[in-house]
């Protein structure tokens, strides 16, 4: 799929993977749009690129297709990268056994809201745009990653609502794609294990903590650089016969429980 002389909308793209993400599909020539909620972040990294900023939450159905239209006013839209989530650490059950310190329901609430139903809110959304798109030789019209986790799989004590999230991002691939071969569409997922972003923050104690972090991994003994996820979710988008996949990309690391 060529994807020069299109246009891209790119969820999360004022850090960290999306930010990776939306400057290498603008060095393939792509016009992205970057969706967050971070306007400063946002807007300075779209001007540096030569795209949009749009300020978006993925969860309303108005700001994703304003999104969609911005990037459609540039070129016709070819691809959708869904970055954007949280994440939420603690134990279902609290230490001292009373209901009140049991997990937040409205917490698990939120993270799933944010990374599940935010996502499929995208995807259905760009999917209808790209649905009149003209369609290439092979009858395609546009592509989609979506961004999960090695915790889909692998998850730690106390990510129960990440993990949930992530799960179900796994769970919708191959479905979304059965649901969007009709119009041409292919949609993959990405499972990247630990990778170095802003999260983690910055300073000597920082290093040290990632230092420990990238030693458990199989090989190469070092966290992933977001550049390397964005390499990936490029080939996705360009390789017209990648369909329907969930790729881990986390150096063979499994996850221990803690």
């Amino acid at each position: 799929m060529d994807l020069k002389n299109t246009s891209a909308v790119v969820t999360g793209g004022a850090s960290g993977l999306g930010e990776a993400t939306a400057r290498e599909l603008s060095k393939r020539g792509v016009k992205v749009v970057l969706a967050d909620l971070n306007d400063e972040a946002g807007s300075q990294v779209a001007a540096e690129i030569g795209g949009a900023y749009v300020h978006c939450d993925v969860t309303s159905t108005e700001q994703v297709i304003e999104a969609i239209a911005a990037a459609t006013a540039m070129a016709p839209l070819w691809s959708a990268v869904n970055c954007a989530g949280i994440g939420w650490a603690t134990r279902t059950v609290g230490k001292d056994g009373e209901y009140s310190s049991a997990h937040d329901l409205d917490l698990y609430r939120k993270v799933i809201e944010i990374n599940l139903i935010g996502t499929f809110n995208v995807c259905r959304l760009a999917a209808t745009a790209m649905g009149h798109n003209s369609p290439d030789v092979d009858n395609m019209r546009g592509a989609i990653v979506n961004t999960a986790s090695v915790a889909a799989e692998d998850g730690q004590i106390g990510q129960v609502a990440y993990s949930s999230s992530k799960g179900g991002v796994v769970g919708l691939t191959l479905p979304l794609a059965r649901d969007l071969a009709v119009i041409g569409v292919r949609a993959n997922c990405i499972l990247p294990g630990l990778i170095d972003t802003p999260i983690y923050g910055t300073g000597p104690q920082s290093d040290e903590f990632k230092a420990r972090l990238g030693a458990g991994v199989l090989f190469p003994k070092r966290l992933g650089y977001s550049s390397e996820f964005a390499t990936l979710a490029a080939e996705l988008l360009a390789n017209s016969y990648m369909n329907a996949e969930s790729i881990r990309l986390d150096a063979g690391i499994r996850m221990q429980p803690k």
